[in-house]
């Protein structure tokens, strides 16, 4: 904790330092021009909003999608072993590389790929390289992290309270929204910090299948490598950081976090 910490505290001073342009040297005094740049470009404001909804977006399609799964691993599917097979099968993406991953839906959703073979009969093409491509690509990475929370809720959810929602006569679509949707809602709350957080911070996918599109991950990126511009990279990373932490104090205010 004390590293973590630490490392945190000494990226924010150091986002106030700025660079010589003569010599390339780093200057210790402190200047507020980095998040001055950053406030007043419009550029940096718009790729700030495309983020955060590519973020949004990974967390609600991995949701939509989690849901129904997690909920016949844990209550549809009677056998054990049936179960935990499956639970492997969710996991089993997460053996393979990050790399091999995002080149392999590259392969598929590129213009002329396999996605347009498949559909080429029926008169349609896929999304091709750029935000559809990155977003459809961040939600496959961080789906099995959303669907294990969810999981291991509904197993904790007692059989009986089904049952005695069908006794009473509620349909599975109200016995869903009454008695599933609230007791598994902090299992999913946790399952989203882990896909808002990782897409947010995320800036390789975007560079292999978002096309000519960016995120804010490779504003941090190409100041450290291409412009060697340190301080301004770390004036940038704060962006993410404080992003992540107003969505752990809202989810904290929902007293979500304290059901876990």
């Amino acid at each position: 904790m004390v590293l973590y910490l630490g490392s945190l505290t000494v990226l924010l001073v150091s986002s106030f330092w700025s660079v010589d342009s003569f010599t390339g040297n780093l200057v210790h005094q402190p200047t507020l021009a980095n998040y001055k740049t950053l406030l007043t470009t419009p550029v940096y404001w718009h790729v700030a909003i495309r983020t955060v909804g590519i973020a949004v977006a990974v967390t609600v399609i991995d949701a939509v999608l989690a849901l129904p799964l997690a909920f016949v691993m844990a209550k549809v599917v009677r056998s054990r072993r049936v179960r935990y097979a499956l639970v492997v099968a969710v996991t089993m993406p997460l053996w393979a590389g990050y790399l091999v991953k995002a080149y392999s839906w590259q392969v598929v959703l590129t213009r002329g790929g396999a996605l347009d073979w498949a559909v080429r009969p029926l008169g349609l093409h896929g999304p091709g390289l750029g935000l559809v491509a990155t977003t459809l690509t961040l939600a496959y990475l961080w789906f099995p992290y959303m669907v294990l929370p969810i999981f291991a809720g509904l197993e904790r959810l007692p059989d009986s309270l089904l049952d005695a929602a069908a006794d009473l006569g509620a349909r599975p679509g109200r016995t869903a929204r009454s008695v599933v949707l609230p007791l598994v809602f902090p299992a999913l709350v946790a399952g989203s910090i882990f896909t808002f957080a990782l897409t947010m911070g995320d800036y390789i996918v975007v560079q292999i299948v978002g096309g000519s599109s960016q995120m804010f991950g490779n504003i941090v990126y190409d100041n450290i490598g291409v412009a060697g511009n340190l301080p301004f990279a770390a004036a940038a990373a704060m962006f993410p950081i404080l992003v992540v932490v107003a969505y752990l104090l809202a989810v904290r205010r929902s007293g979500a976090l304290d059901n876990l």
